[in-house]
């Protein structure tokens, strides 16, 4: 059990109250008009603290002021170094919140870097939106973990971000009760890792650097920050109606037993699509019982991950209740990117914007794609927005269907319309 225990006032809880907005640094004007603007630099080089500053100087002269919001990310073997770059990159962009974290990749500039000593920039200025950085920890007892540190939500919070570290933080637990917590409030984030394992990953907050816990910032006041999950599957066979399931075992599918059903499906697919399907069959769970016409991206993507023949149980990575509507998805490169591609073109409507925090997978990367620039070349073109940058996670955080889940193999975006 995960308890939010919320705000606190201790001394290890670098919570930030919400700065009025009459505090905030004077934007950039067009006419009578503030201007969000958003600016990102990357620069590869062993020397990771030098990087820093590169990087970051190179963001500061693309935004042209001083920034409201920095969010690093650090790619090193050193978790000592590490830390020492990410408290450069705060000092040199100088902004009032800044927040990050060490990753097995970055992104920035255009371009995805993979396991390369490495740090991304990303800047904004953001006039009349109020920040709350946080930093979260974990407090263990007998029967329960309590999560301390969490800002009291204030009404006009619609967005925000999150990086944690899986070793030493209940990440699904936590963002599975967000909606409660924070509800109304879409996450954009991922699990931060350092690439030596457990131990290595640092995390920052307003210049604190900690190896353990979350850390964030919350947008309130007058923000417009559209989030967008792209799960990079698409649907075959039939939806279908789970009528018998014990936790995350489905038992019955449309009153068959579930196995036999399966091979019902997989039997009517075309060759292709079958070798997709031994590759990593994942199953979508409709999270809205109430559309007539689902369709890709009306799912959670949860993989299967095993069957039981003799039983004829299926296992999902998630819980699943009778009467949920489901249906089968394959994942490939063509499918990853197309639906990438409708999420961006849907969300272009809401444009034009500024920039992008972009937080993709790491199977989304080199292996998988042509290249690891894949996804952020995407998210620039399909938003126009030059100033992208995030990095690589082991697991990604975004909503589906206005609720915040731990996803994987995704891309989850927080985008910053330009006003």
């Amino acid at each position: 059990t995960v308890v939010m225990a919320g705000a606190v006032s201790s001394s290890r809880c670098t919570s930030r109250p919400y700065v009025p907005a009459a505090a905030l640094p004077r934007a950039r004007w067009r006419g009578d008009v503030a201007m969000t603007r958003c600016a990102d630099g990357l620069v590869v080089d062993s020397d990771l603290v030098g990087a820093a500053g590169q990087a970051s100087r190179m963001a500061l002269s693309r935004l042209g002021r001083g920034p409201d919001l920095a969010v690093v990310f650090v790619c090193g073997p050193e978790p000592g170094e590490t830390a020492e770059a990410l408290e450069r990159a705060a000092k040199e962009t100088g902004a009032a919140t800044v927040i990050g974290a060490s990753a097995p990749g970055v992104i920035g500039d255009g371009r995805g870097v993979e396991l390369v000593s490495s740090v991304s920039v990303f800047l904004a200025e953001l006039p009349g939106v109020r920040l709350r950085s946080f930093h979260l920890e974990v407090m263990r007892a007998e029967e329960s973990i309590a999560v301390l540190g969490l800002p009291a939500k204030v009404d006009d919070v619609t967005a925000g971000v999150l990086l944690a570290d899986a070793y030493s933080f209940p990440i699904d637990a936590f963002v599975e009760q967000t909606h409660q917590v924070l509800p109304g409030v879409n996450l954009a984030g991922g699990i931060a890792a350092g690439v030596r394992g457990a131990g290595s990953t640092r995390l920052m907050a307003d210049g604190v650097v900690h190896d353990r816990g979350a850390v964030g910032v919350l947008l309130g006041g007058d923000t417009t920050a559209v989030s967008l999950l792209s799960q990079g599957c698409r649907p075959v066979g039939p939806v279908m109606t789970v009528t018998r399931a014990e936790g995350n075992a489905i038992l019955e599918l449309a009153g068959a037993p579930a196995t036999s059903k399966l091979e019902q499906v997989l039997a009517q697919l075309p060759p292709a699509e079958q070798a997709l399907a031994t590759r990593g069959l994942q199953l979508g769970i409709a999270m809205d019982e109430y559309v007539d016409d689902l369709r890709a991206g009306d799912f959670l993507i949860r993989a299967l991950i095993g069957a039981d023949p003799a039983g004829s149980a299926l296992a999902v990575g998630d819980v699943v209740t009778v009467g949920q509507s489901v249906q089968f998805h394959v994942r490939d490169a063509d499918s990853a990117a197309a639906d990438l591609g409708v999420r961006l073109e849907r969300a272009a409507g809401q444009g034009p914007y500024a920039g992008a925090l972009l937080f993709s997978c790491t199977g989304r990367g080199a292996d998988f794609f042509p290249s690891a620039d894949h996804d952020v070349a995407l998210v620039r073109a399909g938003l126009g927005a030059s100033a992208v940058a995030g990095c690589f996670a082991a697991g990604e955080i975004g909503p589906v269907a206005g609720r915040n889940h731990l996803h994987g193999f995704t891309a989850s975006v927080l985008a910053f319309p330009a006003r």
